[in-house]
């Protein structure tokens, strides 16, 4: 039987497979901890601006959801958002899988801090960013691909 903790990161993992945006992007999310999630994702030319390499907002994203989600692991009840996020582009990525890496930094009432880093298919930062995240009025249990997938562990 899965603890409680571990059913609550799988449902978030069924949350962020749910969201449309992703349906744009060929990426996955892990939870890995209690305050850490990962989310593997491939570039190629979709991705691209006009000079050939991910466009800013891939770098964005990912880093966003992976230090948002990294965070949310610590909230139960309610659905997070994004209220400031600073990024730091360290390198070019053309194409290859790119890992996302967020783990939660401090706060755990109102508001949380997270942070998160980019590392292409070399091992090489390509990217980092730290995050602000409150407590929304949104419950985790009325979205749909979180309560799916709580349902479903319930049997």
């Amino acid at each position: 039987m899965a603890s409680g903790a571990a059913l609550h990161w799988r449902a978030l993992e069924s949350l962020y497979a749910s969201a449309p945006v992703n349906r744009l992007f060929a990426s996955q999310l892990t939870i890995t901890g209690e305050g850490a999630a990962r989310i593997a994702f491939d570039i190629d030319e979709s991705c691209f601006h006009a000079a050939g390499a991910a466009h800013g907002t891939i770098y964005f994203k990912m880093l966003d959801d992976a230090a948002f989600y990294a965070a949310n692991t610590l909230i139960t009840d309610r659905f997070l958002l994004t209220t400031a996020f600073n990024l730091h582009f360290t390198k070019p990525v053309r194409a290859g899988r790119v890992i996302a890496e967020g783990r939660w930094v401090s706060g755990r009432k109102r508001v949380l801090v997270a942070e998160s880093r980019l590392v292409d298919a070399e091992g090489e930062e390509i990217g980092r960013g730290t995050g602000t995240f409150m407590r929304s009025r949104i419950a985790l249990s009325g979205l749909p691909g979180y309560a799916a997938a709580m349902q479903a562990a319930a049997g």
